[in-house]
């Protein structure tokens, strides 16, 4: 194993167009052209690590080996790119808490080791030497700890992608004051310092590196790459009938959009959803679709959707009362008088949830528990090509993102702003270097203000919400200006070829 460690980190590779001369005799090992994108995680679930694999294909002209966990699928452009090769390293068992408790501390202390062992094994045997290893943090163990030693032994450089910090995420489960938390930390800190270049996601973490981990990061905003745009109304229809059944079909209920949505006629015409219709090649939205409403998320602690169903309630209420309903009006009879065409002031509310995480079954078991009226809850997973088909078709966006530093931003709304879609987002410290209230969207911190927010901007739906039109224009000049490749070539592709030019000089 020692011989054949040696043989692949010390053999020779081609020349690149970015190499030193072969006649510099400064150089003591020759450019490789190969990037390695290393993410202890679902990659289809690190949508930033894949922009960055395809930017330093793409724009970088580099060979890119992408060393992750399976599980969900990348885009496929990046499946189908010729220079981005993926190597999926197996994951730990997940079936742990079926183990006899005597011997589930011995599992969770061997989890790192072996974690830290096979990485080792793909970044130093399985994939050729690169010039440069980009990690993502958090994880940060063993993750920062593996790379630094590969990167060491393969004479490569070594830039840390800050997404957020990990002692952070640990201390959610385990509180500030834990032990573990403090080592965490100081593994985290320690490993952090010792890269050759750092990138991270906002101004603010930018500041707290410099002022107290003493690492001087680059500020790489997330941007929409190209495939987050507005949908046309085609692709519009086209996705909804694709998700029609999840749509039209909640599992063990009725709603205001299975029982209203669509007509007896209806239920079975592939060319009718609850929001548009096909007749013969026209394609129209509804009248009196509901309001869609996307939230996307990992189902983690970090995101309390308990706000998002206590307003989702208090909407209901607050329309039932404008329309001075009482509590003894049937749901029956509210969904006949939407199937019959009735226009109100206020419409159906669809709110379409999509992830995986650990506690989307409690939230499901929540919604069904939820007695509404014209407010309806989907979960569902999405392929990476449908997600932002969604996006470019919803109406409004929701984020639930807290931040357990209060220094990262919510990927989910950089992909909203892509696909033209206005946001409320809860508000904490540093949401503002993306969310520009009542500009491109709107800021709450608590269900009530949330609630508050949906009355406004959905007045008049779908013709008159003139509240709602104007964010989305805000949105709209954004989305003309900012996207992934421009923010990578201007940021992050400097650093990355100064970090390799001094390693290779």
């Amino acid at each position: 194993m020692l011989e054949l460690l040696s043989d692949r980190i010390l053999s020779p590779t081609k020349l690149g167009p970015f190499s030193p001369m072969a006649g510099d005799k400064k150089s003591t090992t020759r450019r490789r052209d190969r990037a390695a994108v290393v993410v202890l995680g679902d990659i289809g679930r690190s949508p930033r690590m894949q922009y960055q694999a395809l930017s330093l294909a793409r724009q970088a002209f580099l060979e890119v080996d992408i060393v992750a966990y399976g599980g969900s699928e990348p885009h496929t452009a990046v499946l189908e790119h010729p220079s981005i090769h993926i190597h999926k390293m197996p994951q730990w068992p997940t079936r742990a808490q079926s183990l006899p408790k005597i011997l589930r501390p011995l599992m969770l202390m061997l989890k790192p080791i072996v974690q830290f062992l096979m990485l080792l094994w793909y970044l130093c045997v399985k994939i050729p030497a690169p010039d440069v290893f980009i990690v993502q943090n958090p994880p940060s163990v063993p993750t920062l700890v593996g790379v630094k030693w590969a990167s060491w032994l393969r004479r490569s450089s070594f830039i840390v992608d800050w997404h957020n910090f990990g002692y952070t995420l640990l201390a959610l489960s385990l509180g500030r004051s834990s032990y573990f938390v403090s080592i965490y930390h100081w593994i985290e800190k320690r490993y952090g310092k010792m890269a050759h270049g750092s990138l991270c996601v906002t101004g603010a973490m930018q500041h707290e590196l410099a002022e107290n981990w003493g690492i001087k990061a680059t500020v790489l905003y997330d941007q929409p790459p190209e495939f987050f745009r507005p949908a046309s109304l085609e692709e519009k229809h086209k996705l909804f009938c694709r998700i029609n059944k999840s749509l039209s079909q909640p599992s063990g209920f009725q709603d205001c959009i299975s029982s209203a949505g669509m007509t007896a006629s209806d239920d079975n015409d592939p060319n009718v959803t609850p929001i548009t219709a096909q007749l013969g090649t026209d394609i129209f939205l509804k009248q009196n679709r509901p309001a869609l409403i996307v939230s996307s998320t990992s189902w983690t602690p970090d995101e309390d959707f308990s706000i998002l169903l206590e307003a989702a309630l208090m909407y209901d209420r607050r329309v039932a009362a404008l329309l001075n309903e009482d509590d003894s009006t049937r749901d029956e009879v509210v969904w006949k008088e939407i199937c019959d065409g009735k226009q109100f002031s206020y419409p159906r509310l669809l709110f379409i949830i999509t992830g995986k995480g650990p506690e989307k079954e409690k939230y499901e078991q929540k919604i069904r528990k939820l007695s509404l009226k014209r407010v309806a809850f989907r979960t569902m997973w999405l392929s990476a090509e449908d997600y932002p088909l969604l996006l470019g078709s919803a109406d409004l966006g929701v984020c639930l993102h807290t931040s357990s530093s209060g220094l990262d931003l919510p990927m989910k709304v950089v992909d909203m702003f892509g696909c033209g879609l206005p946001v409320c987002a809860v508000s904490y410290s540093c949401i503002k270097e993306l969310v520009q209230a009542e500009k491109n969207g709107l800021l709450f911190s608590s269900s009530s203000e949330l609630a508050d927010e949906l009355m406004m901007l959905f007045n008049g739906f779908p013709e008159k919400c003139d509240a709602l039109k104007k964010l989305r224009m805000g949105v709209m000049e954004r989305v003309s200006s900012a996207r992934w490749a421009n923010e990578w070539e201007e940021n992050a592709k400097p650093l990355i070829s100064k970090v390799i030019s001094e390693n290779f000089s």
